[in-house]
């Protein structure tokens, strides 16, 4: 297992060694130096080609300045994981990286399976029967948020990352729940999941943790899987008090689902806010997913929109420059499997992001 997690000192070196990227690339947050672009790794069949991809892709990744690394334990049924930690590995062994330089992300909530997708005698005897959990702690047949069963999969993920801590878990898509709980017990059971993963980072299993959704925090608040990231922000004091280790958050974020930073579905201080307002005041740091909406927004550029984002030739590279410069995001995570993407996508790095003013006029009148 290697030791070690994302450091003041690690992320500024490792800034330090790409000076060809631009100065915004580099965010000052969480008292560290992370990368404005991060690589996702959800899709892709279960298969071994898919595996060499993503060993290469991570690898390169790194190679090319980017230090925000996200996985999840149910992506490709625990193959990401893996991919991940493997590439990990040959980067520090070949002097790419160190792992003081990496900011590595995981999640955990779904049922993962092993190698393929989870089947009911799986789940007996992964968690069932040594008592991690009972049939009736699993909510729509495919998700879990309880104490013991988010730290049976921090145990697994630190297995499959082959490192000692994660810097940073997320309770995954914990909105799941909502259709079948009410709000009350739901803000509950986050409160539970919150004081297992301070427990985690007591332990240095992890070093901080978030919640990374779909809806939860997009949504009108009027929707059943609508999440208060005020309240949440308060079931992590109920459960690390004032110095919780609730950090940081992920929704989708791009041109068609720009909900982070318009609407106003969130509260803070009896005030209407939208979620990056609010993730500000709670001090959470926004990472989002989703920035080229897998694959359908590009394409589809005018003209006119292009000329918004000049020197930059593609529209997925378009697409992450509108997604990394909206005030108050630290990255969007990009799905990255094929080297070529990696390349294409680390060309926006290069670039200075847009100004508020030039971000805000997508939406003008």
């Amino acid at each position: 297992m290697i030791p070690g997690q994302a450091t003041a000192d690690g992320t500024a070196a490792f800034a330090a060694k790409h000076p060809a990227l631009h100065q915004d690339h580099w965010r000052g947050v969480l008292d560290l130096s992370l990368s404005s672009v991060g690589i996702g790794t959800y899709l892709g069949q279960p298969d071994a080609a898919t595996d060499a991809m993503y060993d290469e892709a991570v690898g390169r990744a790194i190679a090319s300045g980017i230090n925000v690394i996200d996985t999840a334990i149910n992506y490709r049924f625990q193959k990401s994981e893996r991919n991940v930690g493997a590439a990990i590995k040959k980067a520090i062994d070949s002097g790419a990286a160190t792992r003081e330089e990496l900011f590595i992300c995981t999640k955990g909530g779904y049922l993962a399976g092993d190698g393929a997708s989870p089947t009911e005698a799986w789940i007996e005897a992964t968690y069932v029967n040594p008592g991690i959990v009972s049939w009736d702690d699993i909510v729509a047949e495919c998700h879990c948020m309880t104490p013991a069963y988010l730290k049976h999969e921090v145990d697994q993920s630190l297995k499959n990352l082959g490192v000692e801590t994660i810097d940073l878990y997320y309770v995954h898509n914990s909105e799941q729940q909502l259709p079948v709980v009410r709000a009350d017990e739901y803000y509950a059971r986050l409160t539970d999941a919150f004081g297992a993963l301070e427990e985690c980072v007591g332990e240095g299993k992890i070093a901080r943790y978030g919640t990374a959704t779909w809806d939860a925090y997009r949504v009108p608040k009027s929707a059943r899987s609508h999440t208060s990231l005020q309240r949440v922000a308060q079931c992590a004091a109920q459960a690390g008090g004032d110095d919780h280790h609730l950090r940081a958050i992920q929704l989708p974020f791009n041109f068609g689902m720009p909900e982070a930073c318009r609407e106003m579905n969130q509260e803070w201080a009896e005030e209407a806010a939208t979620v990056l307002q609010v993730a500000y005041e709670v001090g959470a740091v926004v990472f989002t997913s989703v920035p080229l909406m897998q694959g359908r927004l590009l394409g589809r550029f005018s003209p006119e929109l292009k000329a918004k984002f000049p020197g930059l030739g593609t529209d997925a590279q378009r697409c992450l420059q509108f997604a990394r410069s909206a005030p108050g995001v630290c990255a969007p995570l990009c799905g990255m499997k094929e080297i070529k993407h990696v390349a294409e996508n680390i060309e926006v790095a290069k670039a200075a992001t847009l100004s508020e003013d030039e971000f805000n006029s997508f939406f003008a009148e």
